[in-house]
């Protein structure tokens, strides 16, 4: 299990994934963070709202799942898979966790997740918050946290930037994850760069969904 899943596992103790999702993909000419790729607007409905954000345009959706009251969505680099991958997109939702835990923040939503990765490494662990605030009118809390070393990325070292965004009913997260070298000790966040790739996805917005509303969204993309 690699750590950007094992991330999202922390949600099955607070909620779980359930929904299978289409996703539309609509082209933009705004640059990314990749190898100069341009980047493609993101929407779906997840749960109980349409989750939308941008995505560099050479990423390959690999794998999508739900389980129980949990969804996710990953994305890498053409060629690289879900196990042997150096960078990668993952959307999540947990459901009800707003309407059931109205205090709930995403702040410590995102605490859970680091201390999923504290677990696994514990002597190479690092964390930095880089955003408390709304997004597009939504609580959110962006961290990065990061792995020297963990047998969960196979010897890697393991960096995520991870956007916590609270929805009417449901919490969402939003991750780019890299791996590299190996290092027995904590890896030095570079703030700039992170904040930097997490950027380049905005904007991250939630839309409510519109009964007999089809792709592309025009509700929630036109605004």
């Amino acid at each position: 299990m690699r750590l950007s899943r094992s991330a999202v596992a922390f949600a099955s103790s607070f909620v779980a994934l359930s929904l299978s999702m289409g996703v539309f993909a609509q082209a933009d000419n705004s640059p990314a963070g990749v190898s100069g790729a341009h980047s493609v607007g993101v929407i779906a409905p997840i749960f109980s709202q349409l989750v939308y954000f941008h995505a560099p345009a050479n990423f390959v959706s690999v794998f999508e799942n739900t389980l129980g009251d949990h969804y996710i969505h990953e994305w890498v680099l053409p060629g690289e898979s879900v196990s042997n991958w150096t960078q990668m997109l993952t959307v999540t939702g947990a459901q009800d966790v707003s309407a059931k835990h109205p205090d709930a923040s995403p702040k410590a939503f995102v605490s859970g997740i680091a201390n999923g990765f504290q677990r696994a490494c514990p002597s190479s662990f690092a964390a930095k918050g880089i955003f408390d605030g709304q997004l597009n009118a939504r609580d959110a809390f962006i961290m990065v946290v990061s792995c020297g070393n963990a047998a969960a990325s196979a010897g890697h070292s393991e960096t995520a930037v991870i956007a916590v965004i609270k929805g009417e009913k449901d919490f969402y997260t939003l991750q780019w994850s890299q791996r590299g070298d190996a290092t027995s000790t904590p890896m030095d966040i570079d703030v700039n760069m992170w904040a930097g790739k997490m950027k380049s996805l905005m904007p991250l917005k939630l839309c409510s969904l519109i009964p007999g509303e089809q792709p592309p969204y025009p509700s929630c993309v036109g605004h």
